[in-house]
C-alpha cells in the first residue's frame, strides 16, 4: 500500500496537467497553443507508461480504471485522425494554407527555378532576339510574326495570347505536381522552361517596345497564377523529396503521406486558378492600362502570400508538434 500510495503521489502532477489539457481542449486539440500542445503529448506518453506500470504493479486497484479513463481521453486527442475533424471551412481557412507554409525552402526553391530562367532570359532577348525568340512557341511571339521588332497585336491576338498563357500556367502547375515523383527533376525542369518562356515573351515584347503591351496582359492574373504554379510545384517537390529521403519511415509509406499533403496543396490552389482565370476573363480586355493593371496583379498576389504567412504562421509550430505528438516521438 505505501508503494501504490508513493506511486500515486509522485505521478499525480502529471495526472493532473494532462486532465486539465484534455478538458480544455474538448475534442479538438487545436484550441491548445504551442506549449500545450507538446505539454499534452508529454503528460500522454507518461500517462500511458504509468498506466502499464499500475496495471502490473498495482491490478484491480481503482488508480488503474482512473488511469485508463485518464488515457482513453488523452489518446482521443494524441490520436486522433485528422480526417475525422476534417471539414470544408477548416480546410479552406487554416488547413490548406498550414501545407503551403510548412515547407519555405521547397517555395523559395521554386520561385529561384522560375526567376533565373527569367531574368537570364529577358536580358538574352535583349542583347539577341532573334536566336532568343526561336526558343519560344509562336503563340508567344505574336501569332508567329518573323520580325520580333514588330509586336502590336490586335484585340484578337491579346485574347489569344492571355489565353494560351493562362491554359499553358495551369497545364505547367498540374505536369509540376505530377512530376514530383521524378524526385523533383521533372518538376525543376518545368519550372526552369516556364522561367524562359516568361523572361522571353517580356524580354522581346520590352526590345520591341510594346513591353506596356504585353504586361497589360499578363501581370493582372500573372501574378497569381505565378505563385500558384510555385506552389503545386513545391507540393510536387514534397513527392520527390520523400523518395529522396524518406526519413525514419519506408519509402512507400512516406510517399503515401507527402503525397497525400501534396494533393490537398493542389486542390486547396484550384479556386485561385478560377479567380485568375476571372481576372484575366475580365479585368485585362477592359483595358485599363499597365497601371491598373499592375495594382490588381501585386493585390492579388499580396492577398494570397498574405493569407500564408497569417493563416499559414497562426499556431502552424505547434500543429507539428500535434503531428510529431501522435507518433510519440520527441518533439525537439
Amino acid at each position: 500500500m505505501a508503494n501504490l500510495d508513493r506511486f500515486v503521489a509522485d505521478r499525480q502532477p502529471t495526472w493532473s496537467t494532462l486532465s486539465e489539457l484534455v478538458r480544455r481542449a474538448g475534442k479538438r486539440p487545436d484550441r491548445l497553443g504551442e506549449q500545450d500542445l507538446r505539454e499534452l503529448g508529454r503528460t500522454y506518453r507518461s500517462a500511458a507508461a504509468d498506466l502499464a506500470t499500475a496495471r502490473r504493479r498495482f491490478p484491480g486497484d481503482p488508480v488503474v480504471v482512473r488511469l485508463e479513463a485518464l488515457v482513453g481521453a488523452g489518446r482521443g486527442l494524441v490520436h486522433r485522425d485528422a480526417g475525422r475533424s476534417f471539414t470544408l471551412r477548416s480546410f479552406v481557412t487554416r488547413d490548406y494554407w498550414r501545407l503551403v507554409a510548412e515547407r519555405p525552402a521547397l517555395i523559395g526553391l521554386g520561385w529561384m527555378f522560375t526567376a533565373v530562367p527569367a531574368v537570364l532570359m529577358f536580358i538574352w532577348c535583349l542583347r539577341d532576339p532573334a536566336r532568343a525568340a526561336s526558343l519560344l512557341p509562336k503563340q508567344y511571339v505574336g501569332g508567329g510574326r518573323t520580325s520580333y521588332n514588330d509586336l502590336g497585336l490586335s484585340g484578337g491576338e491579346q485574347t489569344a495570347m492571355a489565353t494560351y498563357i493562362f491554359t499553358n500556367n495551369i497545364r505547367v502547375s498540374f505536369l509540376a505536381f505530377a512530376s514530383g515523383i521524378t524526385a523533383g527533376i521533372g518538376t525543376a525542369y518545368l519550372l526552369i522552361f516556364n522561367g524562359l518562356l516568361l523572361g522571353g515573351v517580356a524580354g522581346l515584347a520590352t526590345r520591341s517596345g510594346h513591353g506596356d503591351t504585353v504586361f497589360t496582359l499578363i501581370v493582372a492574373h500573372g501574378v497569381l497564377e505565378l505563385s500558384i504554379i510555385v506552389v503545386a510545384a513545391a507540393a510536387g517537390m514534397r513527392i520527390g523529396w520523400a523518395v529522396v529521403d524518406p526519413g525514419l519511415e519506408p519509402r512507400s509509406k512516406a510517399l503515401v503521406k507527402q503525397a497525400r499533403s501534396a494533393v490537398l496543396i493542389v486542390i486547396g490552389t484550384i479556386p485561385w486558378f478560377v479567380l485568375a482565370g476571372l481576372v484575366e476573363g475580365f479585368v485585362t480586355p477592359a483595358g485599363f492600362g499597365p497601371v491598373v493593371a499592375g495594382i490588381v496583379g501585386v493585390s492579388l498576389g499580396s492577398l494570397y502570400w498574405g493569407l500564408v504567412l497569417w493563416r499559414g504562421r497562426r499556431r502552424a509550430s505547434g500543429y507539428r508538434v500535434f503531428q510529431v505528438g501522435r507518433k510519440g516521438r520527441s518533439t525537439r
